[in-house]
């Protein structure tokens, strides 16, 4: 039986990527890289590219040819490629959610924070699902009613990340600076709808990884004011990655230059935000009057 297809990976890109970078800092072509290890020169390609997988004994040897020595690093890369192979739960869905929406989820999954600015909803880890709903059903318009509660679903599953204590790390910190204006939607259908969003935004601040700012109406101008951005951070020595939404699903930012402008306007956001004690208070005010 001939064997199946390797399905490319988050974790697998991001494997494969990392290896190249480490492979052009010192110095080797692909070729080169072969040699010293005593591979074929298309298997160096072939894992960078994340379309062969990288058995865990063979990294240790490739990085010490690139003179990667640090045990922190190799251990890092030894994990993600034990788990590069790992289909994620949101496989089940098949081609429902869009490609980058899969990309961010994977992310997600192996991040250790994540920094959100949303300034026209609640985002979706602190979502309920009535008003999940309501937003998928008027932003996702090219999906039919049982398409919008498979995705419903699906966003209801990802917010285990953030309770889940079993996960390596422990649960996801999210850091959420959400806009005043967000907090007074008001559904057609749901009358008491707010109420529960909001009840649920002051329960989930309660917990110790979850912070969330609230952006005044009157504030100040700020880089936030251009669009949302989730700014996604994982343990050493992975690279933080940025998300910036779109209607059409999300384009991602690597670079470290790239990265270092959304984290400068997120340190900005956070300052021209209210408090925290401040930002549940005026949650709770609004919601009192829902």
């Amino acid at each position: 039986m001939p064997t199946p297809p390797l399905v490319q990976t988050v974790r697998r890109r991001r494997l494969g990527s990392a290896l190249r970078t480490f492979r052009k800092n010192a110095g080797h072509t692909s070729d080169s890289a072969a040699t010293a290890v005593g591979w074929d020169g298309s298997k160096i390609n072939r894992i960078e590219n994340a379309k062969a997988h990288l058995p865990i004994k063979d990294v240790k040897p490739l990085l010490e040819a690139y003179g990667v020595t640090d045990e922190a690093v190799v251990t890092a890369m030894e994990e993600l490629a034990r788990d590069a192979n790992k289909v994620g739960w949101w496989s089940n869905y098949g081609d429902l959610p869009e490609t980058n929406y899969k990309d961010y989820i994977g992310l997600e999954e192996d991040a250790e924070s994540t920094r959100i600015y949303l300034p026209g909803l609640i985002p979706g880890l602190l979502q309920i699902p009535q008003y999940a709903r309501e937003i998928i059903t008027a932003t996702a318009i090219t999906r039919d009613s049982d398409e919008v509660s498979a995705l419903v679903e699906m966003r209801k599953k990802r917010q285990a990340i953030l309770t889940d204590t079993s996960r390596l790390g422990g649960p996801l910190h999210l850091w959420a600076v959400i806009h005043e204006a967000t907090l007074h939607y008001r559904s057609a259908t749901q009358p008491s709808l707010m109420r529960e969003q909001l009840r649920h935004l002051l329960d989930m601040a309660e917990l110790r990884n979850i912070t969330i700012q609230v952006m005044p109406i009157l504030a100040n101008p700020h880089p936030g004011m251009v669009g949302p951005f989730h700014i996604v951070r994982f343990p050493h020595p992975w690279p933080t990655v940025v998300s910036v939404e779109t209607i059409r699903g999300g384009t991602f930012a690597e670079g470290t230059d790239d990265v270092k402008v959304y984290e400068t306007a997120f340190e900005r956001i956070v300052a021209e935000a209210l408090p925290v004690n401040d930002s549940r208070e005026k949650i709770k005010t609004i919601m009192e009057k829902s």
